[in-house]
């Protein structure tokens, strides 16, 4: 469960970390649903490897970095339904820095830091 992630990632026994993305700028910023963002800071503390695999087609040459994302926020009675008048923020979506990821991996192979390097490239064809 998702609730584990730290203890499982503290015990050693994971070689890396593995998550998917639904939008990746041209810096290697890469949008993906809420707690990848998490998992990527958890894997970092634990000194794991942490990537993101999508096809090419996630990235988004328009978009420079993660801060141009669009982050879609939910309804917000999906968490204020017991109270009435309560202020909430409930994204879909994080944002991971691509500080944070060790590699994209893409139908073409492994797309490596600096990621304005090796997007542009592999984007361009």
């Amino acid at each position: 469960v998702d609730s584990a992630a730290a203890t499982v990632l503290s015990t050693g026994r994971i070689n890396f970390v593995i998550a998917g993305a639904d939008r990746i700028a041209m810096n290697g910023d890469t949008a993906n649903k809420i707690g990848t963002l998490t998992l990527a800071n958890l894997a970092k503390v634990y000194g794991v490897p942490f990537y993101i695999a999508a096809p090419l087609s996630t990235v988004d040459s328009d978009c420079e970095s993660g801060a141009g994302i669009p982050i879609e926020e939910r309804d917000p009675a999906e968490i204020a339904r017991v109270a009435a008048g309560v202020n909430t923020f409930n994204p879909a979506f994080d944002v991971t820095p691509a500080s944070l990821i060790h590699g994209i991996v893409t139908e073409i192979g492994v797309l490596r830091p600096p990621f304005e390097e090796t997007i542009g490239s592999a984007m361009d064809g």
